[in-house]
C-alpha cells in the first residue's frame, strides 16, 4: 500500500508540472496572439503619406514578451505564477482524488459482498479497513460499530461519510478560492496602474506625452486580462469536480447501505459470528 501511495505520489507531481508548464505556455501564446493584433497607429499611416512632415524618432522596439513583463511588473508576475502553479497542482490533486477508484473501488465492492455472502464477516472489515478509498473508511467504521446495532452502525458511517465528504470539499474550495483572489489581483492592478497614468497628468505642468500614460493603462490592462484568465478555468475546473464528487458520495452512501442492509435486525449476531 505504501509503494502504491508514493507511485501515485510521483504521479501526481509529474502531472502537476507537465499541466503547469502547458498553462504557462498556453498562457504567453494567447497573450502574445491578442497583442500583435494590434492595428497601426495614426502615426505610422502618416508617414506612409506623401509629403508628411519629419516624425519624431520612435523608440527602440521591445519583444512583446518585454513589455508584458514590464507592463506586470515584478510584483504581479511572481503573484500570478503562484496562483497558476498553485491551481495546477490542485487541479491534478483533485483529479486525481475524484477518480472512481480512489473513492468507490469496484474491487473492494465485490470482495467485500463476497466475504459478507460467506459470512466472513472479519475478513469483510479488515478488508475494508486497510482501504483507504472513500467506501473503504465508510465501511469499516459500520462494521466497527455493528456490535452496537444497526441503527449506531449507520449513524457510524453516517458520521465518516460526512467527515470524508468535508476533507473533499475542502481540499476543492482551494480552487474556488484561486478563483476568486486572482481577478481581484487583476483588479489591483488595474486601479494601481490607472493611479499611475493619472500621477503622470497631475505632475506634470504640460500635456504628457502618450507614451508616459501607456505605461499604466499596459499594466491596468494586462493584470486584468491574465487575472480573468486564471480565474475562468479555476471556476470552470471547481464546478466540474464539485460536481462529480458529489455524485460518487451519493454512490458511496446508497451502496454502504444496501451492502449493510443484511445486518438489519441481527446486527448484534452477525457481529458476534465475527
Amino acid at each position: 500500500m505504501r509503494n502504491r501511495i508514493r507511485d501515485l505520489t510521483k504521479k501526481m507531481l509529474a502531472a502537476a508540472i507537465s499541466l503547469s508548464l502547458f498553462w504557462a505556455s498556453a498562457t504567453v501564446f494567447t497573450t502574445v496572439t491578442l497583442v500583435d493584433d494590434t492595428p497601426a497607429t495614426a502615426q505610422d499611416a502618416a508617414d506612409a503619406g506623401a509629403g508628411a512632415a519629419p516624425a519624431k524618432k520612435k523608440k527602440e522596439d521591445v519583444s512583446t514578451l518585454t513589455w508584458i513583463f514590464q507592463s506586470l511588473g515584478i510584483t504581479y508576475s511572481l503573484a500570478f505564477l503562484a496562483l497558476s502553479f498553485t491551481l495546477v497542482a490542485l487541479f491534478v490533486m483533485n483529479l486525481l482524488t475524484a477518480r472512481r477508484e480512489s473513492i468507490v473501488p469496484v474491487a473492494l465492492v465485490e470482495g467485500f459482498e463476497a466475504h459478507l455472502n460467506e459470512k466472513r464477516y472479519q475478513e469483510a472489515y479488515e478488508m475494508a479497513k486497510n482501504d483507504e478509498s472513500f467506501l473503504g473508511q465508510v465501511l469499516s467504521a459500520g462494521l466497527a460499530k455493528l456490535s452496537s446495532g444497526y441503527d449506531q452502525a449507520i449513524e457510524a458511517m453516517q458520521e465518516v461519510g460526512e467527515e470524508e465528504d468535508m476533507k473533499l470539499e475542502h481540499r476543492l474550495s482551494y480552487m474556488a478560492l484561486i478563483g476568486t483572489i486572482a481577478p481581484m489581483v487583476g483588479l489591483l492592478g488595474t486601479v494601481h496602474g490607472m493611479i499611475s497614468s493619472f500621477s503622470v497628468i497631475a505632475r506634470s505642468d504640460v500635456a504628457p506625452e502618450a507614451s508616459e500614460l501607456a505605461a499604466g493603462i499596459s499594466t491596468a490592462l494586462f493584470t486584468t486580462m491574465v487575472g480573468l484568465m486564471i480565474a475562468i478555468p479555476a471556476i470552470a475546473a471547481y464546478n466540474i469536480l464539485r460536481n462529480r464528487v458529489q455524485r460518487l458520495v451519493l454512490e458511496v452512501g446508497i451502496l454502504s447501505e444496501g451492502l449493510m442492509s443484511r445486518f438489519q435486525g441481527s446486527g448484534s449476531a452477525a457481529a458476534k459470528k465475527s
